[in-house]
């Protein structure tokens, strides 16, 4: 866990210690990336705080996905709650978001969250529709012969719509099933990941995968 605010660090290690789990607290973005920096240490999550000296958790999280993929877990810590905030920090390669103040049961539930589906990941095979498969190891997608580099939560969105080929899926179910919790609904960040993923899986392509329901949502469609 990176965080720079030495109450927030101390009661989330006490708390999660609590529920069996060891937490390595650093105080700023470098000292981070110095534990993280060519898997120095085996971590099975990484908790880090948007805004710290030295490097800011966008920046170690970036570094953090160029260099290592996506097999670690993030969850960031932020006291800034826009949408423009969010989409960053997701953008960056984070897993999830959680905006303090937080409850430390919330604080749970996300960890809890991140680690099965991080579990679950690790079995996933190979889906495919059409001639777009995607890649659970690499985190990539392949239509026809281009090979698309996925953000994690851009793969996760497609993986859901494959999974659930055919289906309209509201706005409201994605947030719920893709981003774990329910966002305020005016929110666009589903939107924002749907344009990015028609920008690498359908752009350049005649046949496409992702079509819009008016007044519904969105279908992944063969």
């Amino acid at each position: 866990m990176a965080e720079d605010e030495e109450n927030i660090s101390d009661f989330v290690r006490r708390g999660l210690a609590g529920f069996g789990y060891s937490v390595t607290v650093t105080e700023d973005g470098a000292q981070a990336w110095q534990l993280l920096d060519g898997k120095r240490h085996d971590f099975d999550l990484v908790m880090l705080d948007i805004r710290m000296p030295g490097l800011s958790g966008l920046e170690v999280c970036s570094r953090l996905r160029e260099q290592q993929g996506y097999g670690v877990p993030v969850l960031m810590l932020t006291a800034l709650d826009t949408t423009d905030d969010i989409v960053a920090g997701l953008h960056a390669g984070a897993d999830d978001y959680l905006v303090k103040p937080f409850k430390f049961t919330e604080l749970v539930a996300r960890i809890e969250a991140l680690l099965r589906r991080s579990r679950l990941n690790n079995q996933q095979t190979t889906l495919s529709s059409g001639d777009l498969k995607l890649d659970a190891a690499a985190h990539q997608a392949h239509r026809g012969h281009k090979v698309v580099d996925l953000s994690i939560k851009e793969y996760r969105l497609l993986e859901y719509m494959m999974r659930h080929e055919g289906e309209v899926l509201t706005r409201r179910q994605l947030l719920k099933d893709v981003w774990d919790k329910d966002f305020d609904t005016n929110t666009n960040v589903v939107d924002v990941y749907v344009r990015y993923l028609r920008q690498k899986i359908d752009e350049d392509f005649p046949q496409k995968h992702i079509e819009t329901v008016v007044g519904k949502g969105y279908m992944f469609k063969q």
